[in-house]
């Protein structure tokens, strides 16, 4: 546990020294919630709506931390470090090099938390909104998507050749994730063929599963986005344990 704090503590220095994350993880999310409080306001989210647009957008806006830290920030640490003999050097340490991947996904898990506080609290505090769901299914929805993208993250890390290649992978996944899932640019605008395509994305159907949550859908409408998030976090995970490249 000492060498955990440490380790913990070692790696969230290096991680403020860089802006990428404060940038993306922290300040992007609270811009994009002010843009969209601003311009929709208290309007409903659609005619006949007793919610209102950034009621119906909260889910969503929560995970854009959640996407750059794990489709974007832990493939680049992962694969950075392995090109780098880091994760070589731990296997003659009595510390386990599996260790640091651990302190990885607790530094960009507090980074998705503090996001999704940020997030509520302009919310709350400047535009008036009003949580409508359960909180207990919200955060366990949350839990469950930050698990199923973290596991893509691992996945490409672990696998690709070097950094290069997984700069590549991750910006491929990352991109249109971030603009066309609704993270960003709200799915409900998008036009119908965008939707479509939108919904081939692995986080398209964790934000459907966090709307239902913060609206308080029933979760009967969301069983095909709920077996998604599984499904994604049990194949990447295994695939990443199975052909994970240490050095």
């Amino acid at each position: 546990m000492k060498a955990f704090k440490t380790m913990l503590k070692t790696e969230l220095k290096l991680s403020f020294r860089g802006i990428d994350m404060f940038i993306f993880a922290i300040c992007m999310p609270v811009v994009i919630t002010a843009v969209i409080a601003i311009i929709y306001g208290d309007k409903p989210a659609f005619e006949g709506a007793n919610y209102t647009f950034l009621q119906q957008s909260f889910g969503a806006l929560t995970t854009i931390a959640i996407c750059a830290g794990g489709v974007m920030g832990l493939p680049l640490v992962v694969s950075d470090y392995r090109n780098k003999k880091i994760l070589k050097r731990f296997k003659v340490t009595p510390v386990s090099p599996a260790m640091i991947l651990l302190v990885q996904l607790v530094i960009y898990s507090l980074y998705s938390i503090a996001s999704l506080i940020l997030v509520y609290g302009v919310s709350r505090l400047f535009f008036n909104y009003e949580f409508q769901g359960s909180w207990i299914l919200f955060l366990s929805s949350y839990l469950l998507v930050m698990i199923s993208m973290f596991s893509i993250g691992l996945m490409v890390g672990g696998i690709a050749k070097d950094t290069k290649i997984a700069g590549v992978i991750a910006s491929i996944l990352y991109f249109p994730m971030l603009i066309f899932s609704g993270a960003t640019l709200p799915y409900e605008i998008m036009p119908k063929v965008l939707q479509k395509i939108a919904d081939i994305l692995p986080l398209t159907q964790g934000i459907k599963l966090l709307k239902a949550a913060s609206l308080g859908i029933s979760v009967d409408n969301v069983m095909v986005p709920m077996i998604v998030m599984v499904a994604i976090a049990i194949i990447c995970t295994g695939i990443a344990i199975r052909f994970f490249k240490w050095e």
